[in-house]
C-alpha cells in the first residue's frame, strides 16, 4: 500500500539547500579565523607612486621607507587634437549656434515610453515559469494582472459615474 507523499515546495527545497551550504562556509571561516589572527602587522602601499614597493607598519616606525625603483609619477600622453575635432563633430548635431541645447522631441518620447515600460528581466525563463503558474503556492502573473484589470475598469467607471453626477447637479 503506497502512501501518497506530498510534493515538497521547490523554493523551500532550495533555501534548505543554500542554508546548508551557509553553515559549511561559516564553519570554514571559523576553521581559518585563527591562521589570519598570528599575522599582526598589516602591509601598506604607497599610494604617491603607482609602482612603490609594499612596506609593513613596523619598518615604518623604525626608520625611513626604502626608496622605490620609480621616483617619478607615471603619466600618458593625450593628443588634444583627437580630442578637440571629436568634440567638435558631435557639437553641431547636439547643440544649436548659440552653444544651447537642441530640444529632441524623439529622445524626449522614447525616455517617457522607457519610463513607462519598467526594467527589463534578467533572466526571462523565470519571468515565464512564473507567469505560467509553474511555482505551487503562488497565483499566476496572468492571473493577477486580470485582477488589476478589473479593479482599474471599477475604479474608471465609478470616477465617471461620480464625475456624470457632479455635472448633473451643478447644471440643475
Amino acid at each position: 500500500m503506497a502512501f501518497s507523499k506530498k510534493n515538497s515546495d521547490p523554493l523551500s527545497d532550495k533555501a534548505r539547500d543554500l542554508n546548508s551550504e551557509i553553515a559549511a562556509l561559516e564553519a570554514e571561516i571559523k576553521k581559518l579565523a585563527p591562521q589570519l589572527a598570528h599575522k599582526s602587522e598589516p602591509k601598506f602601499r604607497s599610494t604617491a607612486l603607482p609602482l612603490g614597493e609594499t612596506v609593513s607598519r613596523a619598518a615604518e616606525k623604525t626608520g625611513p621607507a626604502p626608496k622605490s625603483k620609480v621616483s617619478e609619477p607615471v603619466f600618458e600622453e593625450v593628443n588634444r587634437t583627437k580630442l578637440a575635432a571629436r568634440t567638435e563633430a558631435e557639437a553641431p548635431e547636439i547643440y544649436n549656434e548659440l552653444g544651447v541645447r537642441k530640444y529632441d522631441l524623439p529622445a524626449l518620447l522614447n525616455r517617457w515610453r522607457n519610463h513607462f515600460r519598467g526594467p527589463t528581466t534578467s533572466n526571462p525563463r523565470l519571468v515565464s515559469y512564473l507567469a505560467a503558474g509553474g511555482v505551487q503556492g503562488l497565483r499566476p502573473l496572468r492571473y493577477e494582472k486580470r485582477v488589476a484589470r478589473n479593479r482599474f475598469f471599477v475604479l474608471i467607471t465609478a470616477v465617471i459615474l461620480v464625475l456624470l453626477g457632479l455635472f448633473l447637479m451643478l447644471k440643475h
